[in-house]
């Protein structure tokens, strides 16, 4: 049977944990992020789930700044929301969108949270926020607990998506329906200003340089966990395909919640059923990638001790 331990011969910087919602990801993710903080690397558990449940698995207050996990040296956590990552945006870039804008044209600030909504933002400036903390070299590896299925996948669309929007927003506040294509051309600032064109410019170059982070084998791992139900193999499937797609390379599928042994009709029949899904699962992916079954136990996965029980099934030699 397969497990993570590869992940011990090929060490990476960031490890992404993926899948649909209540199958385990963050159980899995702490799990993973344990193992490697006993192997003595410096190692962050970032969740970006708008439900992050960090807090209750480590039974530890865990909130947007980097806080130690008691109990684990090498091991400290972050549970960030959209809003703290859209604020993180906002003071990176909101006073030099403005002070280009509004150097040519009368705008409120509003203009700056009219942009910040725009479609992949938070997803952009997520995958550069945990770029930033990967690069920096303050933690040897980062395991990345994601919003439940494919919402990272979105930065993808981001540079039409974006202009798009950006367009629309720049003509409304600006009144400058008729000639906003010449005026994108000829509007030069202050010597020493960048144009809002090379701002925007700047900001594609920074979806490429994340996109292309994410798709280097040699510094990430993708893990996707599901379950061995209808609904978890579906997603899974649509979750696989469009990592195709996009040319990232699934390593390793975790199926959790198995159960292993059947002691009554009813989880026999559960049995039966879970592994009629864990067959489908063999057939499509394992040439390619390496499934592990984690058993079903009898208790919740709270405090470091459990955790630790999951580590070792994960990590068995």
């Amino acid at each position: 049977m397969s497990s993570l331990k590869s992940l011990d011969q090929a060490p990476k910087r960031l490890i992404m944990i993926g899948g649909k919602g209540g199958v385990g990801k963050s159980t899995c993710a702490s799990s993973i992020a344990l193992h490697f903080a006993q192997q003595r690397k410096k190692t962050l558990i970032i969740s970006s789930d708008p439900t992050p449940s960090l807090s209750d698995i480590f039974e530890l207050e865990i909130g947007d700044q980097e806080t130690p996990i008691k109990g684990v040296e090498n091991l400290y956590g972050i549970e960030i929301s959209s809003d703290v990552v859209l604020k993180k945006w906002k003071d990176r870039f909101g006073p030099e969108i403005y002070e280009v804008v509004s150097s040519f044209a009368s705008v409120d600030y509003d203009f700056v949270e009219y942009i910040g909504g725009a479609p992949g933002i938070e997803e952009e400036y997520m995958l550069n926020y945990i770029l930033e903390l990967v690069e920096s070299g303050q933690y040897d590896l980062v395991v990345w607990d994601t919003a439940p299925a494919g919402h990272t996948l979105r930065l993808l669309h981001l540079p039409q998506i974006f202009l798009k929007h950006l367009e629309a927003a720049t003509k409304f506040y600006m009144n400058l329906y008729s000639y906003f294509e010449k005026l994108k051309e000829s509007v030069k600032l202050k010597k020493g200003k960048r144009t809002l064109l090379e701002i925007i410019s700047g900001w594609e170059n920074l979806a490429e340089k994340v996109v292309n982070f994410i798709r280097d084998t040699q510094k990430t791992d993708f893990i996707i966990v599901t379950i061995p139900e209808a609904l978890g193999v579906r997603q899974t499937e649509r979750i696989i395909r469009d990592f195709d797609e996009y040319q990232l390379k699934v390593n390793h599928l975790i199926i959790n919640y198995v159960i292993q042994k059947a002691d009554c009709d009813f989880h026999r029949t559960r049995k039966e059923m879970q592994e009629h899904y864990i067959r489908i699962l063999n057939t499509q992916y394992a040439s390619r990638i390496q499934l592990i079954e984690l058993p079903l136990l009898p208790h919740e996965i709270r405090g470091v001790e459990r955790i630790n029980r999951i580590s070792e099934i994960l990590f068995r030699p």
